[in-house]
């Protein structure tokens, strides 16, 4: 299935949202998105053969040449009650970040600090085939922040050095929420998971701290689909 099957409403598009690759941005209820037992796992995989390092060389190769690979598609999901701290327009403010990084948004959508609802937009974003879901928000210690531990439920491989990149980045730049974030990386099926914290300083500083360790991640993965 297809995130964007799902989220699309195209009356609300903006000429500016398309001119950032956004497909849709819109707050949505996710309590009816499909049985997790239907998430890709990437269970079984063994150890690299010569199709796999052929593929990987086949990419370098590619990139050497100045050839343009596949654009690698994101979801993102902004979790929170109410506004986040990074202001009104966080949704506009990700999706730019991102697409300077080289993703293409399928949607950014808006879940409530509910457990069942972050699990089931990011589950979405698995099915669909997305390379990247982003969840910005609810990795503090608070009641209702929920992030992390529906994001540990989902996940095949924990990835740990992205969040812990993102920390020590947002530790040396101010941004503490950053800095003590209980967020989570790792691999869901074949699609990179990171919970990123919901301060603009933030979002701004993990951005570009994040996108080449994505980037990295999403090559391996794709070099295990073609081998």
């Amino acid at each position: 299935m297809d995130p964007r099957d799902v989220f699309a409403e195209p009356d609300m598009m903006t000429n500016s949202d398309a001119a950032l690759g956004v497909t849709d941005v819109t707050e949505v209820d996710v309590t009816d998105v499909a049985d997790p037992d239907s998430t890709a796992r990437l269970d079984g995989i063994g150890e690299p053969d010569e199709a796999f390092f052929r593929a990987e060389a086949a990419v370098e190769q590619a990139r050497a040449e100045g050839k343009r690979v596949a654009p690698r598609r994101a979801l993102v999901v902004l979790v929170g009650d109410h506004k986040l701290d990074s202001g009104p327009d966080t949704d506009r403010l990700v999706a730019e970040l991102l697409s300077e990084g080289g993703f293409v948004v399928d949607a950014v959508v808006e879940v409530r600090s509910k457990r069942s609802q972050i699990r089931k937009a990011i589950e979405m974003g698995v099915i669909g085939g997305a390379d990247l879901v982003l969840t910005v928000g609810g990795t503090g210690v608070g009641p209702r922040d929920k992030t992390p531990e529906a994001t540990r439920e989902l996940l095949d491989q924990a990835v740990p050095g992205v969040v812990q990149a993102l920390r020590s980045s947002g530790l040396h730049c101010g941004a503490v929420d950053a800095a003590v974030s209980r967020g989570l990386s790792g691999v869901s099926g074949s699609t990179v998971v990171v919970n990123m914290a919901g301060s603009r300083l933030a979002i701004r500083d993990g951005m570009a701290t994040l996108t080449p360790l994505v980037h990295h991640l999403v090559d391996q993965l794709r070099r295990v689909v073609m081998s």
